[in-house]
């Protein structure tokens, strides 16, 4: 842990902060702050940052209800950019979108995330394409669907407990895309998901069996 105090403000007091969604790592900002809007950030559990072109402290969210509830700040090994991760409670553009990063100069191949893949999915739900496994489940229904998380679940139990490394991967990412299939059947997004498990105290705490007892 390092104080406050060693880090490295440039000549008018500021230093960048560069803002990511803690449950998706996605970059949705870069803002500045000064020592005092840190020290509002800390305090407050929400970034604010300070305006340069209105020379004035301003709360992300404090107009908009966008707010960013912070979760880890962590400097780079030059101390002189922070690195802001939060769960933001809407966009962080003033625009609307989820990133202020959207205009693209230059797109290679698509980076492959649980986002994209369930939007795969629900492309497939709202057009089923013919020959597709995905619009096979759909069309077959609910009780198919939740057949095969049932089965790709046993597989993952089976490849584990035979201590097989490389089957257990293979079954886990059967097992994640049939409970996607099943998300977006019922309508469950995984940002519904990952807010169930911010929720929460999953590392430590066994929520249901607290329950049980």
């Amino acid at each position: 842990m390092i104080s406050i105090n060693e880090l490295k403000y440039n000549e008018k007091g500021l230093i960048p902060a560069i803002v990511t969604d803690s449950r998706t790592g996605k970059v949705l900002m870069l803002a500045y702050m000064n020592r005092e809007s840190l020290e509002i950030t800390l305090k407050e559990e929400r970034t604010c940052f300070f305006s340069r072109s209105r020379n004035e402290l301003w709360r992300k969210g404090e107009t908009s209800g966008n707010v960013q509830n912070v979760v880890s700040i962590s400097t780079d090994c030059d101390m002189d950019t922070l690195l802001i991760n939060v769960i933001p409670a809407g966009p962080a553009c003033h625009t609307g979108n989820e990133s202020c990063f959207f205009n693209t100069i230059v797109e290679n191949a698509a980076p492959f995330t649980i986002e994209g893949l369930m939007d795969l999915i629900k492309g497939r739900k709202t057009d089923r394409k013919e020959g597709s496994y995905t619009t096979y489940l759909f069309d077959k229904g609910r009780d198919k669907i939740l057949k095969k998380v049932g089965e790709e679940s046993t597989e993952v139990i089976i490849a584990g407990k035979a201590d097989d490394k490389a089957e257990t991967i293979y079954e886990l990412a059967d097992l994640m895309y049939h409970a996607l299939v099943l998300m977006a059947d019922m309508e469950i997004s995984v940002d519904d998901v990952m807010k169930e498990l911010a929720s929460r105290h999953v590392i430590d705490k066994k929520v249901k069996q607290e329950k049980m007892v």
